[in-house]
């Protein structure tokens, strides 16, 4: 599974703290496990429900907001230099897992991705955070999840959103 989890997300590699790597790799393979989703359905699965018949998987998605939120942090970088702290490897492990919580808000019926009982009464936000906090995963990356207090979370905040409008509206 871990295979699997580094081959959809290969920006995953590019966190140094091995420690952190691993526990991002972990979260996503129990989501991945206690969900029973398969290769096929993370690639199948829309990365919303707000837009009908959205297009993009959240593979797709998740991986531009991890690459627009590397470029935000690398031009905020160069722009402002040493006036600026950002930690990359929260910033990639923060991005890379800012949606898993969709794998329990979402299931599959009749072939078509639908709220699952779980999604109805609490969103992805909440139980990624949960499931973050259950690998270990340090507080900057479990409020990263829910919140937006440091750096890192408000240039991932915005890097899903630059992520979500046009599909929204041009989708």
């Amino acid at each position: 599974m871990k295979n699997l989890v580094l081959k959809i997300f290969p920006e995953i590699k590019k966190i140094e703290d091995d420690n952190l790597k691993e526990k991002t790799i972990n979260t996503w393979i129990k989501a991945i496990d206690e969900n029973n989703w398969s290769e096929k359905d993370l690639n199948d699965m829309p990365f919303t429900l707000l837009i009908e018949n959205a297009k993009i998987s959240i593979i797709e998605h998740t991986r531009g907001v991890t690459n627009t939120a590397v470029k935000i942090a690398e031009s905020l970088k160069n722009s402002y230099k040493d006036n600026i702290k950002i930690d990359f490897d929260l910033l990639l492990s923060g991005a890379i897992l800012h949606d898993v919580g969709k794998l329990y808000e979402y299931k599959k019926e009749n072939g078509k991705f639908v709220k699952s009982e779980l999604g109805v009464i609490v969103r992805h936000p909440i139980s990624g955070a949960a499931i973050a906090y259950g690998e270990g995963l340090p507080f900057e990356i479990v409020h990263s999840i829910v919140s937006k207090r440091t750096i890192e979370t408000i240039i991932i905040h915005h890097a899903d959103f630059v992520n979500f409008e046009p599909f929204k509206y041009w989708g």
